[in-house]
């Protein structure tokens, strides 16, 4: 019997270790609700205020602001949008009221060494459309509101008044739907902080193209085209790129990135593992499920898959050419199948974290920030990098755009 108890003892030993472990890498922060905005009409999907989460800076970081918006995909239309509003993704009523900050949002030097001492906030997402819709009218059959353009000012203005009116430094950043926030908005939040503050954008797998999955239709760009007119997000999209193409085109940040002005620095997965999931493979181009295994894990792909996603890398090194090659424009390309590296503490910096070029992300993202060296390095193709953190996802999961 003492025999058999054994691993049981050393399973739940290393169960508290982890338990621990990520109690020390992470920190609870509560919620903000931004009262004052729902007078203004910058509200959710059902029309509750907007909120975020503070951590204030201390030390020499006190006048220092990163704003990190949320991820959570899109909604393209009205039933996609009423999906969402009795979930955190379209209504704050729904939010946990603690949220855990760690990788680039954590408070420690050892975990975030270029931030760590900064004002923080991770702002939530609620409007389905990436911080850019605005339209009056409210339908009172839905009750919808598509108002994000106005909580995203609504939410910087509110900072402000908290403090980042006298910032030194100003960072936007997002992951995923947050992280194209970042590139859209990146010159918005140039504008709306004091000309005094150095700003610059940092964009965590928000960089989606405009490719054709595998059934060589562009699911992705008519899903978005829908987003931007139920939205009403046209008018905040660039000029620069709207008077050139459709809207819906704008979207998408290899056509409007060569519209930007402020310094922005993109982290992404080649092998994004949303992207592959939703724009190369989504369930609509695959009826027979044939890319199923593969989606979930990597190491279950065909080799005519992997030559597939191989073409996919391509096409997305290929629209990354949008950025340019000024150094006041950065990029971390790493060969791994994965989705938001900015915001976990294993893939931002650790002792195992994703390295390029004998970088960490952390590294080379606050190198490039300071000026002390520009960073922009794409990885060999996979399975070459053995130091990514490849995502592997639960069988019962079914993602769609």
């Amino acid at each position: 019997m003492m025999m058999n108890r054994r691993p049981i003892h050393l399973f739940l030993y290393g169960l508290c270790s982890l338990v621990i472990l990520l109690k020390v890498e992470s920190f609870n922060v509560g919620i903000t609700y931004v009262e004052t905005a729902v007078a203004k009409g910058a509200v959710c999907l059902d029309g509750s205020a907007p909120a975020y989460h503070f951590d204030k800076g201390f030390g020499a970081g006190v006048n220092n602001w990163l704003v990190h918006i949320e991820g959570g995909g899109w909604c393209n239309n009205v039933t996609n949008c009423l999906q969402r509003i009795n979930t955190r993704l379209g209504s704050s009523k729904q939010m946990v009221k603690q949220l855990a900050f760690s990788g680039m949002l954590s408070n420690k030097p050892q975990f975030n060494p270029d931030f760590y001492n900064w004002n923080k906030v991770k702002v939530r997402y609620c409007d389905g459309a990436s911080f850019t819709g605005d339209i009056e009218a409210v339908d009172p059959a839905t009750n919808l509101h598509f108002r994000g353009a106005r909580v995203f000012n609504a939410v910087i203005e509110d900072l402000l008044a908290k403090g980042m009116k006298n910032a030194e430094y100003a960072v936007l950043s997002g992951c995923s739907a947050g992280g194209l926030t970042a590139i859209l908005h990146c010159d918005n939040f140039r504008a709306l902080v004091p000309s005094s503050t150095k700003v610059k954008c940092f964009a965590d797998a928000g960089y989606f193209i405009n490719g054709k999955d595998v059934s060589g239709v562009s699911h992705i760009e008519a899903f978005y085209n829908d987003v931007v007119n139920t939205h009403g997000s046209a008018k905040f999209l660039p000029a620069g790129c709207t008077s050139k193409m459709k809207p819906g085109l704008c979207f998408f940040p290899q056509n409007m990135a060569p519209t930007i002005q402020t310094p922005i620095f993109i982290i992404n997965a080649a092998y994004d593992s949303w992207q592959i999931k939703n724009i190369l493979a989504p369930g609509v181009a695959d009826p027979h499920g044939t890319w199923h295994n593969c989606k979930l894990d990597i190491t279950k792909c065909s080799s005519t898959q992997l030559q597939t996603m191989q073409g996919f890398r391509l096409e997305f090194l290929n629209a990354l050419n949008g950025l340019g090659t000024s150094p006041s424009k950065g990029f971390f390309i790493n060969g791994c199948y994965a989705h938001c590296q900015t915001e976990m503490q294993e893939t931002w910096l650790r002792a195992d974290s994703p390295i390029l070029d004998g970088k960490t992300i952390a590294k080379a993202v606050g190198d490039w920030f300071y000026d002390r060296s520009p960073f922009q390095k794409i990885d060999c193709p996979y399975p070459c990098d053995k130091t990514c953190h490849n995502r592997i996802f639960d069988p019962q999961e079914n993602p769609s755009v």
